[in-house]
């Protein structure tokens, strides 16, 4: 099993720990006002890029 050799100080395990935040997810405003994921159907009222989707249809790219 490894053993450290010297402490480390808090300043290097701050540094080392600055990547571990979690990321915020991107939303954005459907016209009917709630928010949703980019790129994605509204789950609200099914619009996406101006047209509206139901359940059993999804958009072709």
């Amino acid at each position: 099993m490894a053993v450290q050799q010297n402490k480390k100080s808090k300043s290097k395990k701050r540094m080392r720990r600055a990547h571990h935040r979690l990321a915020v997810p991107a939303l954005t405003f459907c016209p009917c006002g709630e928010t949703a994921l980019p790129h994605a159907v509204c789950p609200s009222c099914g619009a996406y890029r101006g047209r509206t989707y139901t359940a059993n249809e999804t958009p072709k790219p």
